[in-house]
């Protein structure tokens, strides 16, 4: 690290900063819903990580497929989110959406409840105006790589500055790569804030990262070599700068995300983990009814276990002291670690 950065605050998870917005903030306490509007986005980034799934007209709040406005203002209770931030895609093809979704958080939820967004594009003063009435607290400009030598000027510029003037907090947020000090006369003269992101390797772009030559950093992250030297370099030099990265989203604010919807979600059954997933016990077998006798016969409440289709739920630890009875009787035990909400990730599966 290099030991000139003065005035910058180090994480133990790799990430610096002097400057964090409101936003950064609630992301680091694991507390903004992330409102996922469309999937459709004509710039083609090489680096862009969205699966084929995403690459769609669709909306998500977290990992929810959002069909109604019940979903959004549920998946906000559910974690008990004190803000929202609106990606994409590129969400402002979908301004009505954008704009409705604002609108809608902001009643639910009141004024504080934060709202920030990313867009590859530079709007015009009046779309600009709609998103500051409608709520909108911070905006973040991801402007194509190809543009960054070409700011000064240009369209980008000249949205960062109507939207300082129509009172939002205003950034750019972009990848730390080659060429990311182009952007910096730009960052300086508007007074707005620099997000850089460590560049990492995904399923969808690591064809395209191959081709270009990057590398892995290391064989325990999937952060390219060489992206957090490009932040270091500028980190002297912008008063308002925070390089994000890639364990920092991983250790941090995903698992401080998991762990506040776990604490409002989990079951009686759930064993919460320090990583914020949860771990319960399962039985597997055709015939429900049979297996809740030998439950009973072990002497083990209604309330102790949860019965689902071909499936009973219950305590991790319940599961291992009746392992080989249930296996007897044909059932099938396991331990079942997975993220904490409906449909959630699962971890690692632990057959007994």
């Amino acid at each position: 690290m290099n030991d000139n950065m003065k005035g910058i605050i180090h994480t133990d998870k790799g990430s610096f900063y002097n400057y964090l917005t409101e936003g950064c903030k609630l992301c680091q306490k694991g507390a903004k819903m992330v409102l996922f509007i469309t999937g459709i986005c004509g710039r083609g980034c090489f680096y862009c990580p969205l699966s084929e799934e995403r690459k769609k007209d669709v909306t998500y709040a977290n990992e929810r497929l959002v069909k109604s406005d019940e979903d959004v203002i549920n998946e906000v209770l559910q974690m008990d989110a004190l803000g929202t931030g609106i990606t994409g895609g590129e969400p402002l093809i979908r301004s009505d959406l954008v704009l409705h979704y604002i609108k809608l958080l902001k009643e639910q939820f009141g004024k504080e409840h934060h709202i920030h967004l990313y867009t590859s594009i530079a709007p015009d003063r009046n779309l600009l105006k709609a998103l500051s009435e409608a709520g909108l607290d911070e905006i973040r400009f991801h402007p194509p790589q190809h543009l960054w030598k070409k700011l000064k000027g240009s369209e980008f510029e000249r949205a960062i500055k109507d939207s300082t003037e129509l009172g939002m907090e205003v950034g750019m947020e972009i990848p730390s790569i080659e060429g990311v000090s182009d952007v910096r006369d730009v960052v300086i003269d508007t007074g707005c804030f620099l997000n850089l992101n460590e560049l990492e390797f995904a399923d969808t772009n690591a064809i395209a990262m191959k081709e270009r030559n990057f590398l892995l950093k290391n064989d325990m992250s999937n952060a390219v070599e060489g992206s957090e030297a490009y932040a270091i370099e500028l980190a002297d030099n912008v008063p308002k700068i925070h390089f994000c990265s890639s364990r920092y989203k991983d250790a941090g604010q995903l698992r401080e995300r998991l762990l506040r919807i776990a604490r409002k979600t989990a079951r009686q059954i759930d064993e919460i983990t320090e990583e914020g997933t949860i771990v319960y016990g399962s039985i597997e077998g055709a015939d429900t009814d049979r297996m809740i006798e030998v439950l009973h016969q072990f002497e083990l409440s209604d309330d102790l276990f949860e019965v689902k289709d071909k499936t009973i739920e219950l305590p991790w630890w319940l599961i291992e002291d009746m392992a080989e009875e249930l296996k007897d009787e044909g059932f099938v035990p396991s331990i079942i670690e997975r993220y904490p909400f409906e449909n959630g990730l699962v971890v690692e599966v632990i057959p007994l």
